[in-house]
């Protein structure tokens, strides 16, 4: 149909069709059954209004649906799934404070860090978050001294998974905000070379170790805080208190390991480590970014969970992110998707997406202990573009298998000159149309003959050079890198997550999957440094004997 013919609506007239519910509602299984083949340019014929009708904005956010296998009415048997397995409910037991993590017992409070949420709780991390406003203050003014009274201006960051990954993202997403002249580096790995990468060149009189750690137990990050302190004795003696900063929800643990009180910022147990980068876990890029900017990164951070609280589920980004990439999963089939950021400063964005949604929804059973019948989450990956196009982009677009992409483009205030800019975003641009339209062999045929190549010889090579395209795409454009654009993006993505987890059923604020592996770790530790081996399997005890042999030679 044409646009101008009777019954076709305009992008925007069909969405209040869709939000009033005059458009025909169909189930998510017969949805699939239906658009699974179907082309996505034929999705742009069947509704020319397509580029407006799925093109969704939030504080900060556009996101573009167009170039995604799917339609309103797939849309719709989405939400109604979704509110048939208590969205509703489940979004405001979370903002209200309720339980939500019921294998652990908790709340998730994490909407509390940025103003939203119950009011005891804001009102403890805005009593926290003061504390920690003026300690980074005090670094910033250079009023914060070390055992020598010189000023402190190195800080090394030490923690793991989302207490190690947020922090890193937000310092480099924010390098235009950073504060002149104070250095920060960051350690998680439990290889020495991280710490020692990090310790050096830095000078022991001037420099904070901030221990980021919920338990205070945590392997690799207790054993990097001991060699840094160890590191800090060796320079000053057994004067390092004034050197030494902890953030956890153990706050004894931290004194008994010497950290003063006035050192010692906590955050609820309440906050999974994923979620954290919004608590004093992020003290040390509070101290190093300019005064206010954590502040406006809070604030852009409430402005989306403000926007997921409120908003209906056809109009809320998260939500309908989330049932895009439950859509791709279960129903079309996706075992991945790749999140390609054409920004610099959001080079770090896949690998703390990677955590986020993995460590959320890589979960084998439902919320009631009972086998997933789908998987609630595929392989999160991804690099930063344009050079992402120089490496996995051939499987991107030649690959047999269809892979899902999700492009973040910076829209306003890019780094460079104009011409730059034009460059990065044509690419970007480029990348999600070749990916739709593609390019067939007798074109690549054509226009092979088109530049004098011997017909035999076109012939040949016209499949290699064939796109079959029909590949999906999401476009999320974030208006610039801002701290409350930053903040903005880092709750869609929170949400997103969250929400695709109720849609599946499943907790997404445990993380009991990481829990073997690190009692084994222990236990061979020890058996690697030469205790008596337990019993192990066959392929262990090897490697062990191998291990061992190669320790002692």
């Amino acid at each position: 149909m044409r646009a101008n013919q009777p019954g076709v609506l305009d992008g925007r007239k069909f969405r209040t069709a869709l939000l009033r519910g005059m458009v025909k509602q169909d189930d998510v299984a017969a949805a699939g059954r239906r658009l699974a083949d179907k082309p996505i340019l034929a999705l742009f014929g069947d509704d020319p209004g397509r580029a407006d009708t799925l093109c969704f904005s939030a504080p900060h956010l556009i996101l573009d649906l167009s170039k995604q296998r799917v339609d309103v009415d797939a849309l719709r048997a989405l939400a109604a799934r979704a509110q048939a397995r208590g969205f509703d409910a489940k979004r405001t037991a979370l903002f209200s404070g309720a339980i939500v993590n019921a294998t652990e017992g908790r709340a998730a409070l994490h909407p509390s860090l940025r103003g939203v949420g119950p009011q005891d709780a804001v009102r403890e991390a805005e009593g926290v978050r003061a504390r920690v406003r003026t300690f980074a203050g005090r670094i910033r003014a250079g009023a914060l001294t070390g055992a020598t009274g010189a000023a402190i201006d190195q800080i090394v960051h030490i923690g793991i998974g989302g207490s190690d990954l947020g922090p890193r993202l937000l310092f480099d997403a924010l390098k235009p905000f950073r504060t002149r002249g104070i250095t920060l580096r960051f350690a998680s790995n439990i290889d020495g070379a991280d710490i020692f990468d990090a310790l050096e060149g830095l000078d022991p009189a001037r420099t904070l170790i901030v221990v980021a750690s919920k338990t205070f137990t945590t392997l690799e990050t207790r054993a990097n805080a001991e060699t840094a302190r160890a590191w800090l004795k060796q320079g000053l003696g057994d004067a390092i208190s004034p050197h030494l900063a902890a953030v956890t929800a153990a706050p004894a643990r931290a004194g008994a390991w010497g950290v003063d009180d006035a050192h010692i910022f906590p955050f609820s147990e309440a906050i999974g480590g994923r979620y954290s980068v919004w608590s004093a876990v992020s003290l040390a890029c509070d101290a190093a970014l300019q005064e206010g900017a954590f502040d406006r990164f809070l604030a852009g951070g409430g402005a989306m969970d403000a926007h997921f609280r409120d908003a209906p589920f056809l109009e809320n980004l998260p939500a309908l992110a989330a049932a895009l990439q439950t859509w791709n999963r279960e129903i079309l089939g996706a075992a991945s998707y790749a999140c390609v950021p054409y920004a610099t400063r959001l080079e770090k964005l896949p690998a703390y997406l990677q955590q986020l949604e993995m460590e959320s929804n890589g979960k084998g059973v439902d919320e009631n202990g009972a086998a997933l019948e789908a998987s609630a989450a595929g392989v999160t990956w991804g690099a930063a573009g344009a050079n992402a196009q120089h490496s996995f982009f051939q499987l991107l677009h030649q690959g047999v298998e269809k892979i899902p992409v999700e492009f973040v483009v910076q829209m306003h205030g890019l780094e460079g000159p104009p011409e730059r800019r034009a460059a990065l975003h044509a690419n970007a641009l480029a990348q999600a149309e070749a990916l739709l339209i593609g390019k067939s062999a007798e074109e690549a045929y054509a226009e092979m003959i088109a530049a004098g190549m011997d017909a035999a010889r076109a012939e040949a090579l016209a499949p290699h050079r064939a796109f079959s395209g029909d590949r999906s795409s999401t476009l999320l454009g974030l208006e610039d890198l801002s701290p409350e654009s930053f903040g903005a993006l880092l709750a869609f993505y929170e949400h997103r997550t969250v929400a695709q987890a109720w849609m599946s059923g499943i907790n997404p604020f445990d993380q009991w999957g990481v829990e073997l592996g690190k009692a084994l770790a222990k236990r061979l530790q020890a058996v690697l440094e030469g205790e008596d081996a337990p019993p192990l399997d066959a392929s262990t005890r090897a490697w062990v004997e191998r291990l061992r042999e190669r320790r002692t030679s």
